[in-house]
Protein backbone atom coordinates (compact mmCIF):
# COMPACT_ATOMS: atom_id res chain seq x y z
CA UNK A 1 0.00 0.00 0.00
CA UNK A 2 1.05 3.56 -0.25
CA UNK A 3 0.01 7.21 0.39
CA UNK A 4 -2.30 8.18 -3.01
CA UNK A 5 -2.46 11.37 -4.24
CA UNK A 6 -5.04 14.16 -4.32
CA UNK A 7 -6.01 17.56 -6.15
CA UNK A 8 -7.73 20.55 -4.24
CA UNK A 9 -10.29 22.25 -5.63
CA UNK A 10 -10.95 26.44 -4.30
CA UNK A 11 -14.34 27.22 -3.61
CA UNK A 12 -14.08 30.39 -2.01
CA UNK A 13 -13.01 33.78 -3.84
CA UNK A 14 -9.52 33.97 -5.54
CA UNK A 15 -6.88 35.44 -2.82
CA UNK A 16 -4.28 35.01 -1.15
CA UNK A 17 -4.43 32.43 1.63
CA UNK A 18 -3.54 32.97 4.82
CA UNK A 19 -5.62 35.36 5.79
CA UNK A 20 -9.25 33.97 7.04
CA UNK A 21 -9.29 30.15 8.64
CA UNK A 22 -8.48 27.39 6.16
CA UNK A 23 -11.20 25.32 5.72
CA UNK A 24 -11.29 21.96 4.02
CA UNK A 25 -13.69 19.98 3.09
CA UNK A 26 -13.93 16.18 1.88
CA UNK A 27 -16.21 14.22 -0.74
CA UNK A 28 -18.41 11.38 -0.14
CA UNK A 29 -17.28 7.99 -2.06
CA UNK A 30 -18.33 8.63 -6.04
CA UNK A 31 -18.89 12.76 -5.73
CA UNK A 32 -16.52 15.53 -6.09
CA UNK A 33 -15.92 19.29 -5.27
CA UNK A 34 -19.47 19.19 -7.04
CA UNK A 35 -20.91 18.15 -3.52
CA UNK A 36 -19.70 20.99 -1.50
CA UNK A 37 -20.31 23.92 -3.93
CA UNK A 38 -23.11 25.67 -2.95
CA UNK A 39 -21.70 25.45 1.26
CA UNK A 40 -18.35 26.59 0.43
CA UNK A 41 -19.64 29.44 -1.65
CA UNK A 42 -21.72 30.42 1.26
CA UNK A 43 -18.56 30.01 3.32
CA UNK A 44 -16.31 32.01 1.23
CA UNK A 45 -16.10 35.21 2.60
CA UNK A 46 -15.31 33.46 6.06
CA UNK A 47 -12.90 30.97 5.28
CA UNK A 48 -10.68 29.64 2.56
CA UNK A 49 -12.51 26.65 1.31
CA UNK A 50 -10.83 23.93 -0.06
CA UNK A 51 -12.45 20.93 -1.43
CA UNK A 52 -9.72 18.05 -2.28
CA UNK A 53 -11.04 14.79 -4.62
CA UNK A 54 -11.17 11.49 -4.42
CA UNK A 55 -8.35 9.29 -6.08
CA UNK A 56 -9.55 8.60 -9.48
CA UNK A 57 -12.44 10.86 -8.75
CA UNK A 58 -12.74 14.81 -9.82
CA UNK A 59 -9.29 16.30 -10.60
CA UNK A 60 -7.34 14.28 -8.24
CA UNK A 61 -5.44 11.83 -10.44
CA UNK A 62 -6.09 7.69 -10.46
CA UNK A 63 -4.62 5.11 -7.71
CA UNK A 64 -2.10 3.15 -8.97
CA UNK A 65 -2.44 0.78 -5.97
CA UNK A 66 -4.40 -0.05 -2.41
CA UNK A 67 -4.24 2.00 -0.07
CA UNK A 68 -5.87 2.35 3.76
CA UNK A 69 -7.58 5.17 5.45
CA UNK A 70 -4.86 6.32 7.12
CA UNK A 71 -2.85 6.89 3.97
CA UNK A 72 -5.64 8.96 2.16
CA UNK A 73 -5.19 11.07 5.77
CA UNK A 74 -1.56 11.50 5.07
CA UNK A 75 -2.64 12.20 1.48
CA UNK A 76 -4.87 15.15 2.73
CA UNK A 77 -2.22 16.83 5.11
CA UNK A 78 0.31 16.49 2.45
CA UNK A 79 -2.49 18.19 -0.07
CA UNK A 80 -2.98 20.82 3.06
CA UNK A 81 1.51 21.22 3.01
CA UNK A 82 1.36 21.97 -0.32
CA UNK A 83 -0.81 24.76 -0.33
CA UNK A 84 -0.13 26.28 3.20
CA UNK A 85 3.19 24.26 4.82
CA UNK A 86 2.69 23.40 8.53
CA UNK A 87 -0.74 25.13 8.33
CA UNK A 88 -3.51 24.14 11.03
CA UNK A 89 -6.90 23.51 9.31
CA UNK A 90 -10.89 23.12 9.72
CA UNK A 91 -11.82 20.15 8.31
CA UNK A 92 -15.14 18.65 7.18
CA UNK A 93 -15.65 15.80 5.54
CA UNK A 94 -18.86 13.64 3.89
CA UNK A 95 -19.40 9.95 4.01
CA UNK A 96 -15.77 8.37 3.10
CA UNK A 97 -14.48 11.94 3.49
CA UNK A 98 -15.80 12.07 6.89
CA UNK A 99 -14.26 8.42 7.99
CA UNK A 100 -10.91 10.44 6.72
CA UNK A 101 -11.48 13.25 9.25
CA UNK A 102 -11.84 10.17 12.23
CA UNK A 103 -8.58 9.27 10.72
CA UNK A 104 -7.21 13.05 10.64
CA UNK A 105 -8.74 13.33 14.09
CA UNK A 106 -6.62 10.04 15.46
CA UNK A 107 -3.84 10.42 13.44
CA UNK A 108 -3.04 13.70 12.63
CA UNK A 109 -4.49 15.76 15.30
CA UNK A 110 -2.20 18.34 15.85
CA UNK A 111 -3.22 19.52 12.40
CA UNK A 112 -6.63 20.00 13.23
CA UNK A 113 -8.37 23.38 14.68
CA UNK A 114 -12.03 21.58 14.24
CA UNK A 115 -13.49 18.22 12.89
CA UNK A 116 -17.14 18.06 10.85
CA UNK A 117 -18.22 14.39 10.37
CA UNK A 118 -21.55 14.30 8.13
CA UNK A 119 -23.19 11.25 7.17
CA UNK A 120 -20.53 9.08 7.97
CA UNK A 121 -19.50 6.69 10.56
CA UNK A 122 -16.48 5.09 12.47
CA UNK A 123 -17.12 1.73 10.70
CA UNK A 124 -19.78 2.07 7.63
CA UNK A 125 -21.00 -1.35 6.30
CA UNK A 126 -19.71 -4.53 6.03
CA UNK A 127 -16.30 -5.59 4.72
CA UNK A 128 -18.26 -8.31 2.61
CA UNK A 129 -20.38 -5.32 0.84
CA UNK A 130 -17.80 -3.17 -0.10
CA UNK A 131 -15.43 -6.00 -1.12
CA UNK A 132 -18.45 -7.37 -3.16
CA UNK A 133 -19.11 -3.59 -4.99
CA UNK A 134 -15.24 -3.54 -5.40
CA UNK A 135 -15.14 -6.53 -7.87
CA UNK A 136 -18.48 -5.15 -9.43
CA UNK A 137 -17.03 -2.06 -10.26
CA UNK A 138 -13.68 -3.47 -11.51
CA UNK A 139 -16.02 -5.74 -13.94
CA UNK A 140 -18.71 -3.80 -15.38
CA UNK A 141 -17.60 0.45 -14.14
CA UNK A 142 -19.17 2.71 -11.84
CA UNK A 143 -22.22 3.28 -14.23
CA UNK A 144 -23.60 0.21 -13.03
CA UNK A 145 -24.01 2.19 -9.33
CA UNK A 146 -25.95 5.10 -10.57
CA UNK A 147 -29.72 3.94 -9.87
CA UNK A 148 -28.56 2.67 -6.33
CA UNK A 149 -26.34 5.46 -5.70
CA UNK A 150 -29.84 8.10 -6.82
CA UNK A 151 -31.54 6.03 -4.44
CA UNK A 152 -29.11 6.10 -1.33
CA UNK A 153 -28.16 9.48 -1.90
CA UNK A 154 -30.65 12.52 -1.80
CA UNK A 155 -33.37 12.72 0.45
CA UNK A 156 -37.19 12.60 -0.86
CA UNK A 157 -38.02 15.06 -3.37
CA UNK A 158 -34.12 16.94 -3.63
CA UNK A 159 -33.60 14.94 -7.37
CA UNK A 160 -37.10 16.44 -8.41
CA UNK A 161 -36.39 19.92 -6.49
CA UNK A 162 -32.88 20.45 -7.84
CA UNK A 163 -32.27 18.78 -11.12
CA UNK A 164 -29.30 19.53 -12.23
CA UNK A 165 -27.58 19.59 -8.85
CA UNK A 166 -28.19 15.70 -8.63
CA UNK A 167 -27.60 15.41 -11.96
CA UNK A 168 -23.69 16.87 -11.50
CA UNK A 169 -23.74 14.63 -8.88
CA UNK A 170 -24.26 11.52 -10.64
CA UNK A 171 -22.14 12.04 -13.58
CA UNK A 172 -19.09 12.65 -11.10
CA UNK A 173 -19.89 8.77 -10.34
CA UNK A 174 -20.27 8.08 -13.70
CA UNK A 175 -17.18 9.41 -15.02
CA UNK A 176 -15.23 8.47 -11.99
CA UNK A 177 -12.31 6.03 -12.54
CA UNK A 178 -13.34 2.21 -12.02
CA UNK A 179 -9.78 1.09 -10.24
CA UNK A 180 -10.00 3.83 -8.00
CA UNK A 181 -13.16 3.66 -6.54
CA UNK A 182 -12.43 0.30 -5.89
CA UNK A 183 -9.51 1.14 -4.07
CA UNK A 184 -11.62 3.19 -1.65
CA UNK A 185 -14.05 0.36 -1.26
CA UNK A 186 -11.00 -1.97 0.27
CA UNK A 187 -10.16 0.83 2.09
CA UNK A 188 -14.11 1.40 3.95
CA UNK A 189 -13.88 -2.78 4.00
CA UNK A 190 -11.30 -2.57 6.89
CA UNK A 191 -11.75 0.88 8.20
CA UNK A 192 -13.22 0.73 11.67
CA UNK A 193 -12.44 3.34 14.80
CA UNK A 194 -14.66 2.59 17.10
CA UNK A 195 -12.09 2.00 19.55
CA UNK A 196 -9.89 4.59 18.39
CA UNK A 197 -12.46 7.57 19.06
CA UNK A 198 -11.60 8.24 22.78
CA UNK A 199 -7.92 9.53 21.02
CA UNK A 200 -9.84 12.04 19.18
CA UNK A 201 -9.00 15.31 21.45
CA UNK A 202 -10.21 17.96 18.61
CA UNK A 203 -13.49 19.43 18.94
CA UNK A 204 -15.81 17.52 16.34
CA UNK A 205 -19.66 18.02 15.21
CA UNK A 206 -20.88 15.18 14.08
CA UNK A 207 -23.86 15.68 11.41
CA UNK A 208 -26.42 13.51 10.20
CA UNK A 209 -28.98 13.18 7.87
CA UNK A 210 -32.68 11.66 9.58
CA UNK A 211 -33.13 9.67 5.78
CA UNK A 212 -29.82 8.53 5.99
CA UNK A 213 -30.44 5.21 5.62
CA UNK A 214 -26.24 4.73 4.92
CA UNK A 215 -25.40 6.30 7.69
CA UNK A 216 -28.26 6.79 10.07
CA UNK A 217 -28.52 9.02 13.28
CA UNK A 218 -27.27 6.65 16.00
CA UNK A 219 -23.89 6.51 13.84
CA UNK A 220 -23.36 10.37 14.51
CA UNK A 221 -24.32 9.12 18.22
CA UNK A 222 -21.76 6.88 18.13
CA UNK A 223 -19.12 9.27 17.41
CA UNK A 224 -20.03 11.66 19.37
CA UNK A 225 -20.26 8.78 22.91
CA UNK A 226 -16.76 7.72 21.55
CA UNK A 227 -14.70 11.09 21.76
CA UNK A 228 -16.92 12.51 25.04
CA UNK A 229 -15.77 9.03 26.57
CA UNK A 230 -12.26 9.80 26.06
CA UNK A 231 -12.47 13.12 27.27
CA UNK A 232 -13.32 15.12 24.14
CA UNK A 233 -15.57 17.62 23.12
CA UNK A 234 -18.36 16.90 20.46
CA UNK A 235 -21.87 17.46 19.73
CA UNK A 236 -24.37 15.93 17.36
CA UNK A 237 -27.06 17.38 14.59
CA UNK A 238 -29.34 15.42 13.17
CA UNK A 239 -31.09 17.05 9.95
CA UNK A 240 -34.63 16.41 8.99
CA UNK A 241 -35.36 15.90 5.22
CA UNK A 242 -31.82 14.69 4.06
CA UNK A 243 -30.13 11.70 3.19
CA UNK A 244 -26.62 10.79 2.98
CA UNK A 245 -25.10 14.23 1.19
CA UNK A 246 -25.76 16.79 3.43
CA UNK A 247 -23.79 19.81 1.98
CA UNK A 248 -25.81 19.43 -1.22
CA UNK A 249 -29.03 18.72 -0.45
CA UNK A 250 -28.92 21.69 2.67
CA UNK A 251 -26.30 24.10 1.72
CA UNK A 252 -27.47 26.96 3.64
CA UNK A 253 -27.76 24.72 6.99
CA UNK A 254 -24.90 22.86 6.74
CA UNK A 255 -22.75 26.21 6.33
CA UNK A 256 -24.93 27.81 8.85
CA UNK A 257 -23.96 25.04 11.51
CA UNK A 258 -20.01 24.88 10.20
CA UNK A 259 -19.89 29.03 10.69
CA UNK A 260 -21.45 29.12 14.12
CA UNK A 261 -19.39 25.79 15.07
CA UNK A 262 -16.01 26.80 13.94
CA UNK A 263 -16.83 30.48 14.52
CA UNK A 264 -17.01 29.62 18.38
CA UNK A 265 -13.64 27.73 17.91
CA UNK A 266 -11.90 30.97 16.21
CA UNK A 267 -12.89 33.52 18.95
Amino acid sequence: MARPTVKAVLLSPQRPLGDRPLLVVGPSLGTSSVLWVQAGALLGEDFDVVAWDLPGHGVSPAATEAFDMAELADAVVALVDSIAPGTRFHYAGVSLGGAAGLQLGIKHGERLKSLSVQCSGAKIGTPEAWLERAETVRTQGTPVLLQASAGRWFGPGFMEREPELSSRLLHSLRDTERFSYAYCCEALAAFDVRAQLGSIGVPTLAVAGVEDAVTPPSFAAEIVEGITAGGGTATEVALEGVAHLAPAETPAKVAELLRNFIGGIEK
